[in-house]
């Protein structure tokens, strides 16, 4: 009997779907929530906006202010973020790649399960920044350990412990 309502039930979705069918809907770029910025943004006030999956491409941030912005997922591709203020930022499995952050402030950001590789990290400031499980040069990391201190204010996870040092 259990076997009949099965087949039941089977036969009844079948149907449910060839009577029914769901349309197929292809994502164009109009469809796609992305904000994205090239060229000059320099000097531009960011901080405290949700920028989550904005994708800054070759864009020149410099002094940019993105403190405490939620830059979850967020994607910087050759952009530059020299001097850029990114305290108590959300930058959660965001992308950084080719970035330069020389001069940026990076104290108290949550950086978890970002990637930033072949990115330029000199003269940062890192105080209780958050880095578990990023993916960092190997000779980034070993940079950033002889300056790291603090721990995350959001996170309590402490700045050293984050990078493996």
């Amino acid at each position: 009997m259990k076997r009949f309502y099965r087949l039941a039930v089977v036969a009844f979705v079948f149907l449910l779907f060839v009577v029914f069918p769901m349309t197929a809907q292809a994502a164009s770029s109009s469809s796609i929530s992305r904000a994205a910025a090239t060229g000059e943004v320099i000097g531009k006030d960011y901080s405290g906006q949700n920028l989550q999956t904005a994708e800054f491409a070759n864009a020149d941030l410099e002094a940019a202010n993105f403190s405490n912005a939620d830059l979850r997922g967020v994607v910087f591709n050759g952009a530059k973020l020299t001097k850029a203020n990114l305290r108590g930022a959300d930058f959660t499995n965001g992308i950084a790649y080719i970035v330069d952050f020389s001069g940026a402030d990076l104290s108290d950001a949550v950086m978890e399960e970002a990637m930033m590789l072949r990115s330029t990290f000199n003269n940062v400031e890192i105080t209780g920044a958050d880095f578990t499980n990023a993916v960092l040069d190997r000779t980034v990391v070993k940079k950033l350990c002889a300056q790291a201190n603090g721990i995350n204010s959001k996170t309590g996870v402490v700045t050293r412990d984050s990078l493996g040092c």
